[in-house]
């Protein structure tokens, strides 16, 4: 579902389909609840071996993220910094992973392309940049590590199942239409670019 609080928008896992109808690219979001780091072998686990995934991320959210971890008693795990890493690595797999598990929010860093448009428009998702260089404070918004599966990969590439709250800000760069913030702005620049070079070309033309 969707909150709004203090002005913020809150995506409220589970998160369906309709919850992201009014939500475009260049908006930004908070998430609460469910959110499960999940980087390159996970996501060829379950699309290139076929793997179902330990962790119900249906309606949830993945991070593209490989956190530091600190372990304490009773098996129970703290989050000492969990920082986004570069989405376009899990382009290729993106659109089969989100077809065979369901998952509604994923974040990462820098944009991804026509997969995860595809994904996200076909099966009613969003991929979100969280702000890269802030991966501590990212750390204090994660309340809990609830699991952890697939251990035997390392600490960056286990599935950590977290509790978060007003996770964030979260730049939405494709939403659930398929809309790419990041392939239309580069559109915009280029064109600004283009006529800015064909103007200062004229003024230094006498340079030989």
């Amino acid at each position: 579902m969707v909150e709004i609080k203090d002005g913020k928008k809150i995506l409220v896992t589970p998160v369906s389909k309709e919850d992201l109808a009014d939500i475009s690219i260049g908006d930004i979001v908070y998430l609460s609840g469910s959110l499960t780091t999940c980087r390159d072998v996970a996501h060829r686990r379950v699309v290139e071996e076929g793997r179902q995934i330990p962790v119900d991320v249906r309606d949830n959210a993945i991070f593209h993220a490989g956190p530091i971890i600190r372990p304490l008693d009773d098996d129970k795990y703290e989050m000492v910094s969990v920082g986004p890493t570069t989405s376009m690595r899990m382009e290729k797999f993106e659109y089969e992973f989100v077809k065979e598990t369901g998952v509604r929010v994923i974040v990462g860093k820098g944009g991804m392309k026509e997969n995860t448009e595809r994904a996200c428009k076909e099966f009613g998702a969003i991929h979100c940049v969280f702000p890269a260089g802030n991966a501590v404070v990212a750390a204090t918004e994660v309340e809990e590590i609830v699991d952890a599966k697939w251990k035997d990969l390392g600490m960056p590439e286990t599935l950590w199942n977290c509790r978060v709250k007003e996770f964030g800000p979260l730049i939405v760069s494709i939403d659930s239409s398929g809309r790419n913030y990041f392939e239309e702005k580069k559109v915009e620049y280029n064109k600004k670019k283009d006529e800015q070079v064909e103007l200062i070309s004229k003024q230094v033309g006498f340079i030989k």
